[in-house]
């Protein structure tokens, strides 16, 4: 009896691989559920990179390229056409308002021509048409005295009919004062700057006394800055002494302010 009580006791050295056979069974689950999860996110991966592409080819969008939600195994969707504003309408409506533009600037030059018909005549007005309006050039002598500013009094009637032609219109003007290369040096002229400035300013005064209104005026003075002529001949330096009355066709634009991102220095 004592012989089979010890046999009993015998200590089992087998029992580990119970242990290990369970840690092998939830190890191999445990890759199972790895590799389904894994699956199901590339799955969703696929479905979100073949959304992401199409949008941006505009395949499957709206017009705009606003994205259409793919849903994974559903056909795919025809594109729809992307619908584009028709322009004509606004072009047809630009060229007829530059088309009324050129009409009233042309017949502003006609009545201009017909007021000084005279002056025209001989070669003390010119009208002169460019891309922006229309632009009359008129001989120093014909508005002042050598040296001077102030209209002569045979000049102002003549200035007082375009302010006339012109207070009936709304373009902008500019008038824009020139003087020869030969210095000036007085105490109320110290230079051609000066001298053309208020020639110029003393036409906008005129036009504005005459119903034209101040916000469509500017005066420019260049001086000798701008000759149209050489000034080596007295016939040049006459040329490039002038009064220049531009009638501008281009309405000023609205501005817009521009707004510079600065980085504060590190």
């Amino acid at each position: 009896m004592a012989r089979k009580r010890r046999e009993e006791e015998h200590e089992n050295h087998e029992r580990w691989l119970v242990s290990y056979a369970d840690f092998i069974t939830l190890l191999f689950a445990f890759f199972v559920v790895m590799y389904a999860v894994s699956s199901v996110n590339e799955g969703k991966y696929k479905v979100l990179s073949s959304s992401l592409t199409n949008a941006f080819n505009n395949k499957t969008g709206e017009a705009g390229g606003q994205p259409v939600t793919v849903m994974a195994g559903a056909p795919p969707m025809p594109p729809r056409p992307i619908i584009k504003m028709d322009k004509v309408p606004e072009t047809a409506k630009n060229e007829a308002k530059k088309a009324e533009q050129r009409q009233k600037m042309k017949s502003v030059a006609d009545n201009i021509m017909d007021a000084l018909q005279p002056l025209v005549a001989s070669g003390k007005v010119r009208l002169l048409q460019t891309s922006r309006g229309v632009t009359i050039e008129i001989a120093d002598s014909v508005l002042f005295a050598a040296g001077q500013a102030r209209l002569q009094p045979a000049s102002i009637s003549a200035m007082s009919v375009i302010s006339q032609v012109l207070a009936s219109t709304d373009f902008p003007i500019t008038i824009e004062g020139h003087t020869d290369n030969v210095p000036i040096a007085t105490t109320q002229f110290p230079s051609n700057w000066e001298l053309s400035a208020m020639r110029a300013t003393t036409v906008l005064r005129l036009f504005n006394d005459g119903g034209v209104g101040a916000e469509r005026l500017t005066a420019i003075g260049y001086g000798e800055t701008r000759p149209v002529e050489t000034n080596t001949t007295p016939e040049g330096r006459a040329r490039n002494r002038r009064v220049a009355i531009m009638i501008d066709s281009n309405r000023p634009e609205e501005p817009t302010e521009i707004n510079e991102a600065k980085t504060a220095p590190r």
